[in-house]
């Protein structure tokens, strides 16, 4: 029985090795708050951090996680995730929130990184991030209010 590691708490897991990470988390973990959106990693409502890259749980076998920390959006926590959130509710970028795990997910991988992304920087790191109430602008001055409070 493989151990995994989400948001910090080592948990014996009872699952096939090529089970989709999400449906671990979902099914076996009770952490709904990844979201299944399409299944073959196009549209990023899956999205988890592993070591603290952003990836795909749907199309993240549970065999490929071996010792890598898992953060669901239960789970982050910090100061890049902290300004995330908070540019995402100052600016009310939410309207269905279906995507939105995924979205502040991929958000705080490129805040992590890149501390001043510019508009190509955003919409590289957001591509594929899919919303279909259209909050993109939203979004991207969301990512930007972040990044000036963590300046």
């Amino acid at each position: 029985m493989p151990n995994l590691t989400v948001n910090g708490v080592t948990h014996a897991v009872d699952a096939d090795p090529d089970m989709p990470l999400l449906w671990v988390l979902r099914d076996r973990l009770d952490a709904t708050g990844t979201k299944y959106g399409c299944g073959i990693a196009q549209c990023g409502a899956c999205t988890v951090h592993l070591d603290g890259q952003p990836v795909r749980s749907c199309q993240t076998r549970l065999g490929d996680v071996g010792t890598a920390q898992v953060t669901t959006i239960e789970g982050v926590s910090g100061r890049v995730a902290e300004a995330v959130q908070a540019a995402w509710r100052k600016l009310d970028v939410v309207q269905c929130g279906y995507c939105q795990s995924g979205q502040i997910m991929s958000a705080i991988g490129l805040l992590s990184g890149n501390a001043k992304p510019s508009d190509a920087d955003i919409d590289g790191a957001m591509d594929g991030n899919i919303c279909r109430c259209g909050t993109y602008q939203r979004i991207r001055a969301a990512i930007h209010e972040a990044a000036r409070s963590l300046a």
